[in-house]
This record gives C-alpha cells, structure tokens and sequence, in this order.
C-alpha cells in the first residue's frame, strides 16, 4: 500500500513510525513532515489545504490511503474532495465529512449536537456581536469560573477560563470584536467543570468503533498546570483513575450516544474521534470534540497500541472494523515535549538542537524541526515529544525527563512534573 500523511507535527512523525511498521507500508509520504518523519518515509513540500495539489499527487504516487493529521483540512473539507472527485473516490481517506468535521470546527454545532442525543456536556449558550448586550447580562448571572470558547479553529488558543465577570466580560467583547478573527464570531459561555480531565480515541465508520488506548495530557505551560494554554506539555497512558467501571460509562453515555447520532444525523464519518472528557465526581463529561487525534497524546496511544493501523483503517473503510480486537502494550507510556523559550508566546525558530544520539531507551517524536546543514533546527514551538515505557507512568517519566535534559537547544523548555496530579 502506498500511503500519503498529511501534517507535520509530532502527532504525524507517531502516525508514520507506526504506518512503516506495517508489512504492508510500500510507499509512505509526509506532506509537509518534518526532520523526523524523514526517516519514516519521503517528505513532500505539499499544503494540505491545497486540495487539487493533493489530489494530484495522491494520482500519481497510486495512494491507496490518505491520512488526515491535523483539524483544518477535514474542516474545509478534504473527505469530500476526494469522494467527489471519481479519480480520486477509491483512495480510503482517514478523516470525517466536512459536517463530521464541524464537531471540532464549531463548538456551538457540537454542543447541540450533544443535547440532541443527551451526551452528558456543560450547560452552555452561544452568542454573536448582534447578542453581545444579552451575552454581557449572562455573564452577570454566572458564578465564576466563567469559561469561553471561541466557536471556531483557533488553534488551541480559543478557550479562556476566567476568575471574575469583570474580566470575563471584557473578554467576551474582545472575542466578539475579533480577538481570535472569524473563529470568534460566534462566543460559547459554558459552565465550568470542577474534575480530572482524560482523552478516549475512537477509530469508527460510523458505524462500528474500536477504543484506543486511553491518555491524559497537560495543557499549560507552567509547572503544576499554571500559567497559559499550550498544545500540550506532555502525556501518560494509561491514565491510573480511569477504571473498568468510568469507561463503561464512558462507552455507554459518550461513545455509543455519538455513533448513533452520526447514524441519525445522516453524517458520513470515517476516522478518529477525540474525546477530551473531565471526570467529575465519578462521572465523564464532554469538554470537547475534536476530529482527530491529539497532540501530544498520539505519541503515547500509537506506541501502546499493537495492531498493525493500517489493518485498521482496512476494516474502518470495509466495514469489518466490528470484528477487529484492539491490543493494547500493557506497559505504561509518557512523553514530555521539549518546547522553545517564549512558548506560546513569542519564540524563535531555527536554533541547532544537540545531544539527540544521546538519548536512549526514549521514541523521539519530532515536532517543530526541520532539517539544517548536517545539522536537525527547531522549526517550531513545540520541538520535540520524548516518549519512553515503563512498568509504570513514573518509571516511563523518568526515562523522558533524563533524556530531555540530554538534548538541547537555546531557549529549551520542559516540564519535568508530568502527572503530577495521578
């Protein structure tokens, strides 16, 4: 089989270290990669957004399967170029519909999609510029934490949880006035959720699903989950409060609910399902939806899982995925991402990185690098996800904070208390 990914990003160097395992891996490309999915398969200086590029190359390379990494292509709808287009019909795309999609391009598409089909969610509603007066007296009415969410793709940078109502108002203007550009056109205000978060991966056809290794990431950049939003700092799996008796709840409440509303909704679905889930009590909620996988926790889930991917994502398109078992590294994984100074604010690119031979016993997931004269150089904020195994999380963690401190750069970054709070 010849494979074209698109992305690239650590998530896309773990797809591709897992695809090239597979006996059946003929031809693997990465479009655009990075210095890692380099040796992984071929590089190609291709936008995943330009869908008749895309289209094009997938032609001429005979592409059997397109994997879809990030959010934005499925969003703007790369499914139903491919599926629209007769010379490109055949080729299985790993990626939802552009409606499917819509359940991360639109979070106020999300949760009612959620009411619909009584998915335990928080209670929210959603407001434009022309309900800002309405928006403002709502928020007047909630007890703080206030949380918004920009309606739209803001790259992870959307969601804001505020203090006080002052301030969550005057954000709320902000995001209404163009703060986030055309994401925040349209604001969500959603009750807060006081629990433990965790992710649960779902590969389904719509149909029929498989669960993937459950993961927990860490979000801020600061040390004891202080300070902003990041992409992600780092994750384990498994996640030790996630229980036989939280994924039945899980399964029976979230996961079955959703594939029988992609089923109603007449909605074509073929792909990953990202539940960000909170725990509350002894009870999941949804904070989220997201059409892919996530970053970093698929460099976690990818090296615990043990089937061959491309075996499923066969089944996903044949609709056997149904008689597929899921078997899951009973050892524990961790990664920690090294990030640049100034991350996720202002940083620079292009710093040469060292000690990468040094670091043993570790899976190096590139992120933000490219390749330099005979040298590798960050390429972005979040630089390099350092996975490793253990017995369990901790031992795992102490492999990845040894081998981070390995490996440097100007201006390296890490947090070196990844589950801190297990």
């Amino acid at each position: 089989m010849n494979i074209l990914l698109l992305g690239g990003g650590g998530r896309e160097h773990a797809l591709a270290w897992k695809m090239q395992q597979s006996p059946r891996c003929d031809d693997l490309y990465i479009a655009p990669g990075n210095a890692g999915t380099a040796s992984c398969g071929t590089n190609v200086d291709l936008n995943p957004l330009d869908f008749v590029a895309v289209g094009e190359f997938a032609l001429a390379k005979a592409i059997h399967i397109l994997v879809v990494g990030p959010e934005a292509p499925l969003v703007e709808g790369i499914y139903d170029h491919f599926k629209n287009d007769p010379r490109l019909a055949d080729i299985i795309v790993v990626g939802p519909s552009a409606e499917g999609a819509q359940l991360e391009g639109s979070k106020a598409y999300a949760k009612a999609f959620m009411q619909e089909f009584g998915i335990p969610t928080a209670a929210y509603r959603e407001f434009t510029a022309a309900t800002l007066a309405e928006g403002l007296a709502y928020i007047d009415q909630q007890t703080p934490p206030i949380v918004l969410k920009a309606d739209g793709l803001a790259a992870g940078k959307g969601v804001l949880i505020l203090e006080d109502r002052e301030t969550a108002k005057q954000e709320f203007s902000a995001m209404l006035d163009g703060k986030f550009g055309a994401a925040s056109s349209k604001v969500v205000i959603e009750a807060f959720l006081s629990g433990i978060e965790f992710s649960v991966f779902v590969l389904t056809n719509g149909k029929d699903y498989q669960i993937l290794p459950i993961a927990k990431d860490y979000k801020r950049i600061g040390e004891g989950d202080q300070g902003l939003n990041t992409g992600g700092m780092g994750a384990v799996s498994p996640v030790p409060f996630v229980d036989d008796a939280l994924m039945q709840k899980v399964e029976e409440r979230i996961v079955k609910p959703t594939i029988t509303g992609l089923q109603v909704r007449g909605i074509t679905y073929e792909g990953f399902i990202f539940l960000g889930l909170i725990k509350v009590g002894d009870d999941p909620y949804v904070i989220e939806y997201n059409c892919r996988m996530g970053d970093p926790e698929t460099e976690v889930v990818m090296p615990r899982l043990q089937n061959d991917l491309l075996d499923l994502f066969e089944a996903m398109a044949n609709d056997s995925l149904g008689d597929m078992a899921v078997n899951i590294d009973a050892r524990a994984a961790t990664t920690v991402m090294l990030v640049s100074g100034g991350y996720p604010e202002a940083y620079e690119k292009g710093k040469s990185m060292s000690g990468l031979e040094n670091a043993n016993d570790s899976l190096l997931f590139h992120a933000g690098t490219r390749s330099g004269e005979g040298t590798v150089l960050t390429n972005g904020g979040r630089v390099l996800a350092i996975t490793s195994y253990g017995a369990d999380f901790h031992q795992a963690l102490a492999i990845s904070n040894k081998n981070a401190s390995l490996i440097n750069f100007d201006g390296k970054y890490y947090r070196r208390d990844i589950g801190f709070d297990l």
